[in-house]
């Protein structure tokens, strides 16, 4: 399985209802995010589902991502804050493809790399995206294969 997990983009330092959780992309983060998805595209890659936590800032992300790749989003709150690399594995195993684009937060997408691939200490930044192809859906049997920081992606849409 080809694993893309996307670190959501900007977002307000507070939600409408002053929780973390309605938290949105700022306009900023919303224009950074379109670019991303344009190099996504243009760089050529391949999805088949599109899962995203179910807090606002998460949500866009994917749906102006789903946009760019003609994709529907599905919520997995699984992906929310305090996801660990057993509760998305358990999630993947529910998928019957081999690309999935995941949509998260920091610290777990970091830590989850790790756990997949046996130990690589990695930093997302805000529009980051990862790749891990897993071999198998368990610990320790990924393979990182590139982590673009956001400028790239930007860089690749131009």
């Amino acid at each position: 399985m080809k694993l893309y997990l996307l670190r959501h983009g900007i977002a307000a330092d507070h939600g409408p209802d002053g929780t973390d959780t309605s938290r949105p992309l700022t306009s900023e983060g919303m224009e950074k995010v379109r670019r991303a998805a344009r190099g996504m595209e243009r760089l050529g890659m391949k999805v088949d589902v599109l899962l995203a936590s179910p807090l606002v800032r998460a949500r866009q992300t994917a749906e102006i991502v789903a946009r760019e790749f003609k994709l529907h989003v599905q919520s997995a709150d699984e992906l929310a804050p305090g996801c660990d690399a057993d509760r998305l594995l358990e999630l993947l195993r529910q998928c019957a493809t081999e690309r999935v684009m995941v949509v998260g937060h920091e610290p777990d997408f970091s830590d989850i790399i790790g756990a997949l691939t046996g130990g690589s200490r990695v930093e997302m930044k805000k529009g980051a995206l990862a790749r891990v192809d897993l071999h198998d859906l368990t610990l320790g049997s990924g393979a990182l294969i590139w982590l673009l920081q956001p400028h790239v992606l930007h860089t690749v849409a131009k």
